[in-house]
């Protein structure tokens, strides 16, 4: 049936389509300047229907002889620019990304000999498309980005669908290298979510492997293909987990010992576990070869105490929630014994009950839907929840919009496990989430959805059971502050994740009118607050939520979005930095003026993002901070509290865009 009202939508537009073609090629002739507003709009609809590219693909032709690029650039093929082609697609309005939309697919046909156009080669199209594909891997982990999501008409989803289009077609080959350092760059972050990197090493051992594509691997693709496909001596070529499994009960002690010791090492060195590891695992269980676990785990001092210490409730976490279906929970149960999180006795008592926990009708269908019926639904969520326990920086909000819950989940899951697991018991055995505001009772049950109106389905399984809870009960919140005279965050933040957000609170903004007030003053209460040279050399000791202004690489306004700050301190070149957890799915975001968050080289932990703090306090937009710990304002320099105006009063907060 679905798929009859997909033909049906997509035979209407079409239609449309091809009467305001013809429309606009008839007025074309008459005036060179008549508009082409009412075709691309139609464009626009196609683009988002399964199918629609093709049929644009197919009208490529009609499109260019109808004056579609009329006298711009897009008319000279051959000058065009794979850098302003990304801008075109990611940071225009609706009528440039669609044109530009057009363009591409045009290329596409020009690439393949569909279409001949004077302009520029075949040769020429291929290397422009490989370009910006590069240019835009990010949009193949199937993840959109804050600028992307927030962008109107569908443009954000209908840039992705483009690029999947164009991949399916042009295929992989002279993307590899690109493609191989984006999943390391996404590796390099440590998500939850691994299920569209592993897709993309699936397509880098495509690559590598098939005959037809003549490529060349890198030691850092075979890396991660190795990871995944073939971890071991006994499973170099990839043999499949039933003939795996009968290798492992021929081997004798020696050669396990070596299989578990390659399983660690490719799993540490990718933070990627593989189907054939938790297969290992499972013989090991059946065999009752226990000792063998640590190795195969690859712990290290803290990790072997917390697994020796609570070797039965590990054992049972392995047996009930470690299959080839949720491998990628070795990793997380390895990284949580790593955390030595199992030596907080609410948190062990708290997973034992996990392991039992009946989940409701509801939970039960939600999970189903959302990752099969291979295993049942409660070995996903306990598989997840150990992927989230050790890995408390890497959970993503998905596209969604909520942020505000996906951050609660990494501080609870940091600083206050056991709550966690609570509110999750909650969530999916009784349908209801319990929370209090300034002494009254807020439950979920029976509140209209919030910021998230569907259930998410592109998110791990803790967070698609949770977030729905958690963002109706910090939307009922909101409601509950409305009318009063200052950012319903102050209130809210400190009832809604925990006693340890501080009580004190600058926002940039006025909450009426969102004209910037006291910039000036703002950044000296934030440094005074957070720099260790002027707030008495005190460190950051619990997470606290603060409120960013995403703008993107072209440093434009896009919209607000909350973080946590996890410390602020020198770097290892000397340099004072902010650490900050952002649950964006990719903290490495370009964010104009030269402010591109760092993931990786400058003394960030796994799952942290950093910038130099004067980038990050212009972009800051509002924060909590512990009043009877106030440094020296006047001590704070004042070169540097006016470059961070600059730059924050030049993007962002400039009048236009801060009142939005």
């Amino acid at each position: 049936m679905g798929q009859q009202n997909n033909s049906a939508a997509l035979a209407q537009a079409l239609m449309q389509f091809d009467m305001a073609l013809a429309e606009f090629a008839r007025k074309r002739r008459g005036d060179p300047k008549a508009s082409s507003l009412g075709v691309l709009e139609r464009a626009r609809l196609l683009m988002t229907l399964p199918g629609g590219f093709d049929a644009l693909y197919r009208r490529v032709s009609a499109l260019e002889g109808a004056g579609i690029f009329g006298t711009s650039d897009w008319a000279q093929p051959a000058i065009l620019q794979p850098a302003l082609a990304k801008r075109s697609l990611r940071e225009a309005g609706a009528v440039t990304t669609i044109v530009e939309a057009i363009s591409e697919l045009r290329m596409l046909a020009v690439t393949r000999g569909d279409y001949f156009h004077p302009g520029i080669s075949s040769e020429q199209a291929r290397h422009f498309l490989t370009q910006v594909m590069a240019l835009n891997l990010d949009l193949l982990s199937g993840q959109l980005n804050e600028a992307d999501r927030e962008r109107p008409k569908q443009l954000g989803s209908i840039v992705q669908g483009l690029y999947q289009y164009l991949i399916s077609h042009l295929g992989y080959d002279s993307l590899l290298d690109s493609l191989v350092a984006e999943v390391w760059r996404l590796l390099d972050q440590g998500p939850v979510q691994v299920d569209s990197i592993c897709d993309m090493v699936g397509q880098i051992a495509r690559c590598l492997y098939d005959p037809q594509l003549k490529t060349t691997g890198t030691a850092d693709a075979t890396r991660l293909v190795r990871a995944l496909f073939g971890p071991t001596p006994a499973s170099r070529e990839d043999p499949g987990l039933e003939l795996y499994e009968q290798r492992l009960t021929d081997m004798d002690e020696l050669d396990l010992a070596a299989e578990a010791t390659h399983f660690a090492r490719n799993m540490h060195n990718t933070g990627l576990a593989s189907p054939y590891h938790a297969t290992m695992l499972r013989f090991l269980r059946a065999s009752y070869m226990d000792d063998m676990i640590p190795a195969a785990l690859g712990l290290t001092m803290t990790g072997l105490d917390d697994y020796y210490c609570y070797n039965e409730l590990v054992h049972t976490l392995i047996d009930e929630a470690i299959y080839p279906e949720t491998c990628q929970a070795v990793f997380g149960l390895t990284m949580m014994l790593e955390r030595g999180s199992l030596f907080t006795p609410p948190l062990a008592q708290a997973l034992w009950r996990q392991t039992k926990l009946r989940l409701s009708p509801e939970t039960e269908r939600a999970l189903q839907q959302a990752f099969g019926k291979a295993r049942p639904a409660r070995v996903f969520l306990l598989a997840d929840v150990l992927n989230l326990l050790g890995q408390p920086l890497g959970v993503g909000q998905g596209n969604n919009p909520s942020c505000q819950s996906a951050i609660g989940l990494s501080m609870w899951a940091t600083n206050e496990a056991d709550y966690l697991l609570q509110v999750l018991t909650w969530a999916a055995r009784d349908n209801e989430v319990l929370s209090r505001f300034e002494g009254w009772e807020v439950s979920s049950k029976n509140l209209d959805p919030g910021l998230v109106k569907e259930t998410p389905a592109d998110v791990d399984a803790v967070s698609l059971i949770l977030i729905p809870h958690l963002d109706r009960i910090y939307s009922e919140m909101w409601y509950r502050c409305e009318g009063r005279d200052d950012d319903a965050h102050r209130w809210i933040n400190p009832e809604f994740y925990g006693w340890w957000v501080s009580h004190g609170f600058r926002v940039v903004a006025d909450v009426h009118t969102g004209e910037v007030r006291d910039y000036d003053g703002f950044v000296r209460h934030f440094y005074a607050s957070y720099h260790p040279f002027y707030n008495g050399n005190m460190p950051v000791i619990h997470h606290q939520p603060a409120g960013i202004a995403v703008t993107d690489s072209a440093a434009r306004f896009v919209g607000r979005h909350a973080i946590t700050i996890l410390r602020v301190t020198l770097s290892p070149t000397n340099e004072m930095r902010v650490y900050f957890f952002n649950p964006n799915n990719d903290s490495g975001q370009d964010w104009g003026q030269g402010i591109t968050c760092s993931t990786r080289g400058n003394g960030e932990i796994r799952g942290e993002a950093s910038l130099p703090i004067a980038e990050f306090a212009s972009r800051l937009y509002a924060f909590h901070y512990d009043t009877l710990e106030l440094g020296d304002l006047a001590a704070i320099p004042g070169e540097e509290v006016a470059r961070v105006l600059e730059l924050g009063y030049s993007s962002w907060a400039a009048p236009t865009e801060a009142t939005g």
